[in-house]
């Protein structure tokens, strides 16, 4: 696994492309370092006050934010206890109340996690990373909004990272305020339990009051939705207009959550972006790997359990997963054979409680048939900037996972299709078809409900930085979703042209969170049907389009 991940520039765990969508990470060198990072880069009107009109009063006590920019914001507001200590592994508990104003004025605790590897120069820059700090205090939530009055839609964003890491700020682009600035909507981010502290079953050990404990990392997620429903009308948001949406692994908590019982009715549309619907593991694969967790742990009471450093919980847990998953096989990034490899270890478990379904995988849940959503991927998904074969090296990888005469025949067609792009670039597209191919599978399972619509797009939009050549790179399009071109200079450029694409981009979501329908004036978004794969593509000229990239995408599938 460590030559797999491991480069001059260090580790880029978004550049863990298969694992970060099949939701499941696998164990990354011991050698990555990180350190906080902050960026000062600052977007739309300045000034920034903490005047007596930016305090909201929520069930729990009022909280005072700051006017930023002509945009409210609120950081780091509590939505449930600390998850530490006794409370470890227990479903979400409401904040304690308290009586002077509570200061949201920033960002809380992340999950423990391995964080970002900053020697990795070049995703370091194109990202923009913003590790903060970690702590199990960290079930608390971020909202921007331009009044604390009237009834907006409210576009609850959930970070990527697999379910193993990342943050509701740790990518500029996550930044919310040109939502609330530009597009009138209260825009939310959370954060929650993830990896060890949010998927380990310990029902055996600690009976029926740790039931959840196998899926307590999405039930956190339910609890922040119920926080929403029953506190955003005093940010003003409205609770019956809510998206649901995500990256990566976020987009994977969206198709989670569109199949949880328990969170019916809290969100009303959704939007997957470059993930969702995987294959979790049963209960009694969960339950095996807690077993022979705690046996390598020496079999510790709970009590000890939660006394117990998260390092020492993750390394042990990291080594069963492995020794039961086998070592992570990145061939399985070019046949699409990783959206249905299952994986034990730090992920939503099949409990037959919680979660009674494979959600996109199996089916379109019933229990969200009526919810509209959208899915779609970037074009370059597995960009890793270390990684510049030639056209020879490139062919005789793939020919290891594929066979000559398939691999002759994908980059032979991937050339025709698009001359203009360099044989480097065109390497990180095999993982964007092979998402391309799950992203049909989604909307076809959506479609056969014969409920709400399923839209689907691309973003094709090609970076100018480095030289051009790293693309529509994994997490590339939420600058442009989030209307964020200038935050993200960096990786955008913040060129003319790519501020045009943003606000097209942030407008059909904003759109969608408003009325379940995507489309603006002069660019109508047809949904999609399995035969003609109809997709908005997202580039310099915006478009409907049949079934982009699908003779080349359909090679993956003979």
């Amino acid at each position: 696994m460590k030559n797999a991940t491991s480069c001059k520039t260090g580790v880029d765990r978004r550049a863990l492309l298969g694992a970060a969508l099949a939701g499941t990470i696998p164990m990354l060198p011991k050698e990555a370092v990180a350190y906080p990072m902050t960026d000062g880069s600052r977007t739309g009107p300045s000034g920034c006050t903490t005047p007596r009109s930016a305090i909201a009063k929520t069930r729990y006590g009022k909280v005072r934010g700051c006017l930023e920019g002509e945009v409210f914001t609120f950081k780091g507001v509590p939505y449930g206890d600390t998850t530490g200590g006794e409370n470890r592994w227990l479903p979400a508990k409401p904040p304690k109340p308290w009586d002077d104003d509570y200061l949201a004025l920033a960002y809380g605790a992340n999950c423990p996690q391995m964080l970002h590897d900053f020697r990795n120069i070049p995703h370091t820059f194109l990202q923009q990373w913003t590790d903060g700090f970690p702590g199990e205090d960290m079930l608390k939530l971020n909202i921007w909004t331009p009044s604390l009055t009237g009834s907006r839609p409210v576009m609850v964003y959930f970070h990527g990272g697999g379910f193993s890491f990342g943050s509701s700020y740790e990518l500029a682009s996550h930044e919310g305020a040109q939502m609330a600035r530009h597009h009138d909507v209260v825009q939310v981010s959370v954060n929650h339990r993830l990896n060890v502290l949010g998927f380990l079953d310990l029902a055996e050990l600690g009976g029926s009051a740790y039931e959840d404990s196998v899926n307590v990392s999405m039930t956190d997620l339910v609890f922040a939705l119920q926080w929403v429903r029953d506190n955003i009308a005093a940010f003003g948001g409205n609770p019956d207009k809510v998206l649901i949406y995500g990256q990566s692994g976020g987009g994977s908590k969206v198709t989670i959550l569109m199949g949880m019982p328990s969170a019916k009715g809290l969100f009303h549309c959704a939007i997957a972006q470059s993930g969702g619907g995987g294959n979790p593991p049963g209960a009694e694969q969960s339950r095996d790997f807690a077993r022979r967790l705690l046996e390598e742990l020496g079999n510790p009471d709970l009590g000890a359990l939660q006394k117990m450093e998260w390092q020492t919980l993750y390394d042990a847990g990291n080594k069963v997963a492995e020794a039961i998953n086998g070592p992570f096989d990145f061939s399985m990034l070019f046949t699409g054979s990783f959206f249905s490899k299952q994986r034990v270890g730090w992920g939503p478990t099949v409990d037959g409680r919680m979660i009674d379904m494979r959600a996109f995988y199996d089916a379109g849940p019933a229990v969200s048939k009526d919810v509209p959503i959208i899915i779609g991927n970037v074009s370059e998904e597995g960009m890793i900037y270390a990684s510049n074969p030639t056209e020879a090296e490139w062919r005789a990888r793939l020919a290891k996972g594929m066979g000559v005469e398939k691999a002759n025949r994908l980059v032979d067609a991937m050339k025709a299709a698009h001359p203009e792009k360099a044989i480097r670039t065109l390497s990180y597209g095999v993982g964007g078809l092979a998402m391309r191919n799950h992203v049909q599978r989604m909307v076809k399972l959506k479609y056969e409900q014969r409920g709400a619509s399923a839209y689907q797009y691309q973003f094709q939009w090609q970076s100018p930085q480095l030289g051009g050549v790293a693309g529509a790179w994994h997490t590339a399009d939420l600058a442009f979703c989030f209307d964020n071109t200038r935050r993200c200079e960096q990786g955008t450029g913040d060129t003319p042209k790519a501020r045009v694409v943003a606000l097209k981009m942030a407008t059909a979501w904003a759109n969608f969170a408003r009325t379940g329908n995507p489309s603006q004036p002069g660019l109508a978004w047809t949904p999609s049907d399995p035969v003609k794969c109809q997709t908005m593509v997202f580039d310099n000229r915006c478009r409907m389009e049949d079934d982009p990239e699908g003779v080349v995408r359909r090679i993956l599938l003979g």
